[in-house]
């Protein structure tokens, strides 16, 4: 029992230190655009990876001068 005097302050000080981060990430505008990361994910665009080759003629035409 008394473990509890120092764990019931050790879990005071850790749930006031998320809430300060809690509201630290609203006050600088986190969460402001919830939708423009989801259609980030989902967007068709061509600024990604080059395709992997997936045969091994194709990765010996792309190794090939």
């Amino acid at each position: 029992m008394e473990v509890l005097i120092y764990l019931v302050p050790l879990a005071l000080v850790l749930g006031l230190l998320g809430l300060a981060a809690f509201l630290w990430t609203l006050n600088s505008n986190q969460y402001d655009d919830l939708d423009g990361a989801a259609w980030r994910a989902i967007s068709d665009d061509e600024s990604g990876p080059a395709r992997q080759p997936t045969t091994p003629e194709e990765a010996v035409r792309s190794v090939a001068p």
